[in-house]
């Protein structure tokens, strides 16, 4: 397991090096849906390992933490792996049945295949990562490549999109690189388990102060409310397939990030009541302006915002079945989002537009689109017995079992919010779907492909397509595949939701990540039956760089959490382990 944590972070980075190296497309996209299908594939085998023996981490380069670059796979940071594995992978696929090749102005594969494995990297590194500076670099490796993927076709709208995201995500690195700066000079390192042990050696006001700030950095990559004002503006102007992979996981980085650092740095919870005024605000506020939308893509862009905000409710309630609940929800909703805006594209391959103004009709035209956006449209809505509905049932249970009156606020909001997100999908599915065309205000600007729109001498609106009506198969797969992926959620909902409380009991008993990343060196230290390691008494009980006493646990913990590590080297003559 060591060496299988860094394999998604590795394979990504030689699987874009092989793509530039062989020029011919096929083998490219060989490559690149070969590389995604084995990262799926590795990340299922690692939830099963760190579910079953434990957080597994990985000391890069021969120096131990807190010193060196340490990797972290434990439950929660296996589980988006797994699930942003896959939708990395439909989407991949989705591109390449949409007909990516050489020249195409909109999509370039020469461009977009490498850096899509770019943006894999950045993912999986910020999953993985044991400190704070290696999780600003993962950002920055995904935000470079997003960057390229959000501006693909150089259209004025796409540039001018990519110009306001560059913008705001520089403003976010800043604001990162500033907390990173106050972290280390208050605790002397950006060690996440380290840096949580002295944080609580420092006033509250201060923990508070850089929480706060740090807090700023992760809420404007997750679009929480009030930083959430670009994200409508940006995703809609980018080709499709950018849409829905953004759209999809990118945002919920940042929700993971959030949860991250509050279960291992800001342990005393000193902004949850102001996190749940942020969720409230942002449930509220994303679905009402999803409400007013008339484009498809900008409607699904708010929504995206507003169920951000249940994930920050379940971070904000500070229990154990609050975060499970934000966890079952982000993978529920990972999987539902994506596939709803690869629906979108369908949409307008078939119909040439995504303008509810031009839309109708598409249930009878195009029936297969019809099902492929009903099913994840309910499930959005949080139709029972769908992921959608369990997944808030855990979120209000949550509330309720913490009986204060902003958690029965913030269950109010939750349940309005559901109401008017299904009240704006059935809006889509009515106008879009159930209309008859030419009842729609403008349903015949669109009536054929718009080169032959122009020769009639006819208005072509911006952004209407000339592919009108050409679906290749694998774009309805793919699609298809992230719609039953999110639908066996809720036949799987026992078993998902087991492994989701067990991952937030893990981050909630700080001591076990602690003791996972802080553990002493396997030559002069023995596990006992819990697996934690106890130091060698020879020395006090004390490490050189870390008090050990300070991060082993002082109640029992469950049994079924051990770590594994990357063994020293050992002289094959002396057989002793080098220092």
């Amino acid at each position: 397991m060591p060496y299988l944590t860094i394999m998604p972070i590795l394979l990504p980075v030689v699987a874009a090096a092989f793509i530039l190296v062989f020029r011919g497309v096929n083998l490219q996209r060989t490559i690149a849906l070969g590389t995604l299908a084995l990262l799926t594939a590795i990340s299922a085998l690692m939830i099963v390992i760190a579910d079953t023996h434990g957080i597994q981490t990985v000391q890069m380069g021969g120096w131990e933490a807190p010193i060196g670059i340490t990797l972290v796979a434990d439950r929660l940071s296996s589980i988006m792996l797994f699930v942003s594995s896959i939708v990395l992978f439909a989407v991949m696929w989705y591109g390449i049945s949409q007909g990516l090749r050489d020249g195409d102005e909109d999509d370039p594969v020469a461009v977009f295949l490498p850096i899509y494995m770019l943006l894999t990297m950045g993912v999986n590194l910020s999953f993985l990562a044991g400190d704070l500076f290696n999780l600003y670099v993962g950002f920055e490796v995904f935000l470079v490549a997003s960057y390229v993927l959000l501006t693909l076709g150089a259209s004025p709208q796409r540039v001018r999109a990519g110009i306001g995201y560059v913008m705001v995500s520089m403003a976010s690195s800043m604001v990162f690189l500033f907390a990173l700066a106050l972290i280390y000079a208050s605790t002397g390192t950006v060690n996440m388990a380290q840096a949580g042990i002295r944080m609580e050696e420092l006033p509250l006001g201060t923990r508070s102060a850089i929480f706060a700030t740090i807090l700023i950095a992760f809420g404007i990559k997750a679009a929480i409310f009030p930083l959430d004002a670009w994200l409508p503006d940006s995703y809609p102007t980018a080709a499709s397939i950018v849409t829905a992979v953004f759209a999809g996981l990118l945002t919920k980085v940042g929700v993971y990030a959030i949860i991250r650092v509050r279960s291992t740095v800001f342990t005393a919870g000193a902004l949850d009541s102001m996190l749940m005024w942020v969720a409230l605000l942002t449930m509220i506020v994303g679905v009402m302006g999803a409400i007013a939308q008339n484009d498809i893509k900008r409607l699904m862009s708010f929504t995206l915002v507003s169920h951000i905000g249940y994930m920050i409710f379940g971070v904000a309630l500070g229990s154990v079945a609050g975060l499970s609940g934000a966890i079952f929800y982000a993978v529920h909703h990972i999987l539902v989002q994506t596939s709803l805006f690869l629906v979108v594209g369908l949409v307008e391959r078939q119909a040439g537009s995504a303008q509810l103004r031009r839309l109708g009709s598409l249930l009878y035209t195009a029936p297969v689109i019809g099902v492929l956006y009903l099913i994840p449209a309910l499930n959005l809505g949080g139709i029972p017995p769908l992921s959608g509905f369990l997944g808030k049932v855990m979120l209000i249970q949550a509330g309720a079992v913490d009986g204060s009156w902003l958690a029965w606020v913030l269950i109010g909001g939750a349940v309005v919010t559901s109401l008017l997100t299904l009240y704006a999908m059935m809006t889509v599915w009515s106008k879009g779907f159930l209309r008859d065309r030419a009842d729609a205000p403008e349903g015949d600007v669109v009536l054929a492909r718009p080169s032959n729109l122009a020769e009639r001498g006819e208005t072509v609106a911006a952004g209407d397509r000339d592919d009108v009506g050409r679906i290749p198969v694998g774009m309805f797969l793919s699609t298809a595949l992230l719609v039953i992926a999110s639908t066996s959620i809720t036949f799987l909902a026992g078993p998902i939701s087991n492994i989701t409380d067990r991952a937030a009991q893990s981050a909630k008993d700080v001591s076990i990540y602690r003791s996972a990343v802080l553990i002493d060196d396997p030559a002069n230290a023995t596990r006992n039956p819990a697996g934690f390691t106890e130091p060698d008494e020879s020395d006090g009980g004390h490490d050189s760089l870390t008090n050990r006493d300070s991060v082993r646990p002082t109640a029992p913990v469950e049994t079924g959490v051990t770590t594994e590590r990357v063994p020293a080297p050992v002289d094959a003559e002396s057989n002793e382990v080098d220092e």
